[in-house]
């Protein structure tokens, strides 16, 4: 992952149009499959405001790396108490926005992942579009797993996706993708380093500003990929128990050319 900052510089201008450009990104199926699995392996409940100030705890779900918060809206639609963590303040600006338009009660804080820092237990953390490929470290991948069992009530869950290393090295590794709107458009050429395993890729973006005028503007980020083998080793020296791994795109088991992986692992009770 970019060190503390960086990340967040990267999203500056992608910010203002990155849901134009997502549109497609399928946030009410991930949306269906977290809700899944808390249901089935977690201790989080759709209930707000209860009472009970453990029970509140237990209840409360983490969106981290929720950038402009689109899946963030779709689990408090579905009930939950969130929690929305980013360390990029233009993202966290849109989310903002989305907060008021939609009259939501979601807490949004800027922080670095590898630096969590919740102001009690929750019950369930969630990352997915591939949030944790930022992290390009092994020993910084630790750290987020470790802060985030750390705040997790006993019994908690983190439900994450990750892209696999596979994925970079052959399917979109050296490709150029690019995508002519009516008023945005952008190419997206990605560079795969073998030694490092590190995705780099550039992103130029057009935005129509006035009549035929274009604003461009130009990001570059980096990204892992990883193998189901490296993050369940990870996770258990953070201390976190696996107890669910699954092809993000067939929802069967992961094979050797799986792409995207969901995985859940659990803080006993």
């Amino acid at each position: 992952m970019a060190k503390d900052g960086e990340k967040a510089e990267m999203y500056s201008d992608f910010a203002f149009v990155y849901d134009e450009l997502m549109d497609e990104t399928p946030y009410r199926s991930w949306c269906d499959f977290l809700v899944g699995a808390i249901g089935k392996y977690g201790v989080s409940t759709p209930v707000r405001n209860a009472a009970d100030a453990l029970e509140s705890e237990r209840n409360l779900v983490v969106d981290l790396g929720c950038g402009t918060g689109t899946l963030t809206e779709l689990l408090y639609e579905r009930g939950y108490d969130v929690i929305g963590v980013d360390n990029s303040p233009s993202m966290l600006n849109v989310a903002m926005e989305k907060k008021e338009r939609h009259g939501s009660d979601i807490l949004y804080l800027l922080q670095d992942m590898r630096e969590l820092d919740l102001y009690s237990t929750v019950g369930t953390v969630v990352s997915v579009c591939d949030s944790i490929n930022y992290i390009l470290e092994e020993s910084e991948l630790l750290q987020v797993f470790s802060r985030v069992k750390n705040f997790l009530y006993p019994g908690g869950i983190f439900v994450f996706d990750f892209n696999t290393d596979y994925k970079y090295r052959q399917v979109i590794g050296d490709a150029t993708i690019a995508e002519n709107r009516e008023d945005c458009s952008f190419i997206w050429e990605n560079y795969y380093d073998e030694e490092s395993g590190i995705n780099e890729y550039d992103v130029t973006v057009f935005v129509q500003q006035k009549g035929e005028l274009f604003r461009r503007f130009e990001e570059t980020h980096l990204q892992r990929g990883y193998t189901v083998e490296q993050m369940r080793r990870i996770a258990e020296r953070a201390g976190l128990v696996t107890v669910d791994i699954q092809d993000a795109d067939t929802g069967q088991a992961v094979t050797d050319v799986s792409q995207r992986v969901y995985m859940t692992v659990k803080k006993e009770a």
